[in-house]
């Protein structure tokens, strides 16, 4: 019998399925919104509705009477600041499939971390090499040795997992800052036949992000392992910076009451920032769309199957998939 599908939270934040549909636990979570959805303009509405009222919510939080301050992620703290925590390490072992945004995305967002600064200079920034969207995650905040003991038991089908972006190729549009009180990331949708690239068809469209999850699911779960994924909202994500200090909001480097003033700003400066990616990098009517406004998952890399310490970028490859 289908249940209402659980939330998910990492460091207090919660991964809520804010696109309208009825999320429901099936033998694959991503079926459903395929299912209720169907057409791709469709799902692409639901990754558009859930990232809206995602930032619209998010934003309320900031300005809310209650918002005591961004909410520091204590490990990564104590990571950048080796000085005060010289004895630190992260033992949170993940394993995951990663997509790795091609060159000219890759530049959008060292451009779009260097406007950040401007508003928030002690944001801590994703370093470029290890920017990542995270495809699929098999499980996390485990030790190596139990994470190497999955990776045995799939070393099968991890060929054909990472590889099978090179002949299913979901084309993601319309990149947009995302935010909450944690970190900031740049996210797309999946596109619906907005203005292809060269030798694509508007209906390559048809198979969209949404569907290459639900297929590496599938194959993750054909192996016999447990799939104990976060993320399974209709969110395609690049986390690009996350927030280590209260400095950028607070009155002064020796006051750190919360200065609603800076809040706002901060906000703003996102605000506009998005609405230049829209002018910008979003689908013309003359058929283009800029370089570094599009991805074909799997183009230049193929899909990276990633384990251990892995959370702000690092890890270790298992196997990189081909790319195109």
């Amino acid at each position: 019998m289908a249940q209402q599908s659980p939330l998910r939270t990492a460091n207090g934040i919660v991964f809520e399925d804010l696109s309208g549909t009825r999320s429901i636990i099936t033998d694959n979570p991503y079926d459903a919104l395929i299912e209720t959805c169907g057409a791709p303009s469709e799902i692409q509405a639901c990754y558009a509705l859930h990232r809206e009222t995602r930032n619209a919510t998010q934003r309320q939080n900031f300005v809310s009477k209650e918002f005591a301050g961004v909410t520091i992620d204590p490990i990564l703290h104590k990571l950048v600041n080796p000085g005060r925590y010289p004895d630190f390490s992260d033992a949170r072992n993940c394993l995951v499939f990663w997509a790795r945004p091609p060159a000219d995305v890759r530049a959008l967002i060292a451009d779009l971390q260097n406007q950040l600064l401007t508003a928030a200079p002690n944001l801590w920034l994703m370093p470029i090499e290890c920017l990542h969207m995270t495809t699929l995650e098999i499980t996390f905040s485990l030790t190596a040795p139990e994470i190497d003991d999955i990776v045995d038991r799939m070393s099968n089908k991890v060929p054909e997992i990472t590889d099978y972006a090179y002949d299913h190729r979901a084309r993601l549009i319309k990149p947009k800052l995302s935010y909450d009180t944690a970190a900031i990331a740049l996210s797309f949708e999946p596109a619906a036949g907005e203005c292809p690239p060269d030798g694509r068809t508007p209906e390559a469209d048809d198979y969209t992000y949404h569907h290459l999850r639900r297929d590496l699911y599938n194959l993750s779960k054909s192996t016999g392992v447990e799939v104990a994924s976060r993320y399974v909202v209709p969110s395609a994500h690049l986390t690009i910076a996350r927030f280590v200090s209260q400095m950028d909001i607070s009155a002064s480097q020796s006051d750190d009451r919360l200065d609603l003033g800076k809040v706002e700003s901060m906000l703003n400066h996102i605000e506009k920032i998005n609405l230049e990616l829209q002018n910008e990098y979003w689908p013309k009517e003359d058929a283009t769309i800029k370089a570094g406004g599009q991805w074909v998952v799997g183009q230049e890399k193929g899909l990276d199957c990633r384990k251990g310490t892995l959370w702000y970028g690092g890890g270790e490859t298992v196997r990189l998939g081909k790319g195109f």
